[in-house]
C-alpha cells in the first residue's frame, strides 16, 4: 500500500475555484491515489453561516457539508491528475443520492469528509461520502461529478 500524501491548504486552494467563505476543506489526506481519502474542515464561530444558521444555536447547514465532500472528492481527483497547478481543470457537482443527516455539526467540531471513488466512466466520477465527528457519523451522501 502506497503511504498517504497530506495536502496543505495553499494546495487546495490550487485544485479548486472555491475560496472563503466556500472554500469548505482545510487539508487532504489521501490514503489512496485518486480512490479515497480525507478532507478535513475546521469550523470556528467566525464561519459565515453560524452567524444565521442559527442564531443562538449555531449548526452548520446540511447542504454545505454535503458541498465539504463534494469538495474533497473534487481534491482527491485533482490530486491523482498530479498537473493542477498548470492545467486549469475543474470539477463539477451532477447529483447526489442517498443523503442522511445524523447529527449536528457545531462550531469548534473538526469536520472530516471521508471519500471513497466507487465508480468511473470516462470523466464522471461516482463517490460514496462519510462525514464525522469525533468519530461519529453525522452525514452521507453518494456524489456524482465530471471533470471538464
Amino acid at each position: 500500500m502506497a503511504e498517504e500524501k497530506i495536502y496543505n491548504i495553499d494546495e487546495i486552494m490550487k485544485m479548486l475555484p472555491h475560496r472563503y467563505p466556500f472554500l469548505l476543506v482545510d487539508r487532504l489526506i489521501v490514503e489512496e491515489e485518486g480512490e479515497r481519502g480525507i478532507g478535513i474542515k475546521n469550523l470556528t464561530m467566525n464561519e459565515l453561516f453560524f452567524q444565521g444558521h442559527f442564531p443562538g444555536n449555531p449548526i452548520m447547514p446540511g447542504v454545505l457539508q454535503i458541498e465539504a465532500m463534494a469538495q474533497t472528492a473534487g481534491c482527491i481527483v485533482m490530486a491523482a491528475e498530479g498537473n493542477y497547478e498548470t492545467q486549469k481543470r475543474s470539477v463539477l457537482f451532477m447529483s447526489v443520492d442517498g443523503v442522511k443527516f445524523r447529527k449536528p455539526v457545531r462550531p469548534g467540531d473538526q469536520l472530516k469528509m471521508h471519500l471513497e471513488k466507487i465508480k468511473v466512466h470516462r470523466n464522471i466520477f461516482v463517490f460514496k461520502g462519510v462525514s464525522k465527528v469525533d468519530d461519529q457519523v453525522v452525514s452521507e451522501a453518494e456524489l456524482t461529478a465530471m471533470i471538464i
